[in-house]
């Protein structure tokens, strides 16, 4: 297990580097005093201590040792345990990477969990650090460290839509070039696209119920404020992801359309030669049947005659299905 980060904050405002967790929770038992901490992939008897030393409930540690969980927002008490998942846009190969962040949100503490973070290493403490800064948000406690590590995720979203957006607009050159491979892109984006509604649409729930709980739960009216605009920014993130999943939608039937016209196509082309062909072949099975008694065979013309009409018959053939665009 790393420490990526471990500060305390005495009476909401001095934060105090703390030597080490146990130095930390002895300082959380004193008055006005509060944690905020990061570890990085705690195996499950690591993170159980932690779960110990500051009473998080059994089934939020289990959730969060076992990982892989939906993105939620569930409350144990007086402690909110939060599943977030930030996401990177990989240019080089053209997809989306998803990581997995836990945080236990409890009165005089704050502690991150991070499962995978595919934007790198210190990404979340730095994100956290920002309060620092911010002794009006210092104030408001272990959630305002929560709206810190919200807000981090959430910006980090831009580029990922950004990225996506420009795939899609190659898509949608590629679509009427017939370039190889269009259709495996199209399933994979949209892919993609269903992965990050999936990531991204329940913090839009997951605000709400915070707002929701606001009083009850004291939510400072500034926090508020800092929340309302998370919620604004995931809220326009979902809805061009909608427009994306849409744009992908026609895509996959154009490109099932295009699919089938050149199906039908390929078999006109195929019916036409072959009705071409049909004339000179049964001209040529007849003659090849071996009579004896054929007025042509003694006419000089007979065999010209009769290459001639299996030319003319192609060629008017050749002609319609010309007119009727078949080839």
């Amino acid at each position: 297990m790393t420490v990526e980060l471990n500060t305390v904050y005495v009476d909401r405002i001095a934060p105090t580097a703390s030597g080490s967790l146990d130095d930390s929770f002895r300082m959380i038992e004193d008055h006005g005093a509060s944690a905020c901490i990061v570890l990085d992939r705690p195996d499950a008897v690591e993170l159980g201590d932690v779960a110990v030393a500051l009473g998080l409930h059994e089934l939020a540690v289990e959730d969060s040792a076992e990982g892989h969980q939906r993105p939620k927002l569930e409350r144990y008490g007086s402690t909110l345990f939060v599943v977030l998942k930030p996401a990177v846009y990989r240019d080089a190969e053209e997809e989306v990477e998803f990581g997995e962040v836990h945080a236990f949100v409890g009165e005089d503490f704050f502690l991150a969990v991070v499962q995978a973070d595919p934007r790198g290493p210190g990404t979340v403490p730095r994100a956290l650090q920002r309060m620092s800064g911010k002794p009006g948000l210092v104030t408001a406690g272990s959630q305002a460290q929560l709206w810190a590590l919200m807000d981090s995720i959430v910006d980090d979203y831009r580029p990922v839509i950004d990225g996506l957006e420009e795939d899609i607009n190659q898509i949608e050159g590629q679509l009427f070039s017939g370039s190889a491979g269009v259709s495996r892109r199209v399933y994979e984006l949209f892919g993609e696209v269903v992965d990050f509604q999936r990531a991204a649409r329940p913090l839009i729930r997951m605000i709400e119920d915070l707002h929701r709980g606001a009083e009850k739960y004291h939510l400072p009216v500034e926090l508020q404020r800092r929340f309302r605009d998370v919620l604004d920014h995931v809220i326009r993130v979902v809805e061009r992801l909608d427009t994306f999943r849409q744009l992908l939608q026609n895509a996959l039937t154009v490109d099932s359309t295009l699919a089938a016209q050149k199906q039908n196509d390929d078999t006109k082309r195929i019916s036409g030669w072959a009705a071409i062909l049909f004339a000179p072949t049964l001209i040529a099975a007849i003659y090849g049947m071996n009579f004896t008694h054929m007025p042509e065979l003694s006419w000089t013309w007979g065999y010209p005659l009769s290459i001639l009409a299996m030319v003319l018959f192609a060629a008017v053939l050749y002609a319609v299905f010309k007119v009727k665009r078949w080839f």
